[in-house]
């Protein structure tokens, strides 16, 4: 008899006070030269990862962040350097 693959979310076992946390999140510290985009432990080999700002590189973000599962997104950014990303996660990468 086969056995039954264990979904993402039974694999991925957060301390009880952490369990309210949305586990399809990612985080990203949006910079004028590079981005650090992290999701949760678990989700992937490499939970941090940095991308420059250029327009392929962003694209390789948002198809991480879907191959990772995420579906929400908290972006921090000083000045303006979050409106390409929002445009690109809401009507890009996301709106395929």
């Amino acid at each position: 008899m086969k056995q039954k693959k264990s979904s993402r979310k039974e694999r991925m076992k957060l301390p009880k006070h952490l369990q309210h946390i949305n586990q399809y999140a990612a985080g990203i510290d949006i910079g004028s030269r590079s981005h650090f985009a992290a999701v949760p432990e678990g989700v992937d080999e490499q939970p941090v990862r940095e991308f420059s700002t250029f327009t392929g590189d962003l694209e390789r973000l948002a198809e991480w962040l879907i191959s990772c599962g995420v579906t929400t997104v908290a972006m921090e950014s000083t000045g303006v350097y979050w409106v390409d990303k929002a445009l690109l996660f809401t009507a890009g990468a996301y709106g395929k």
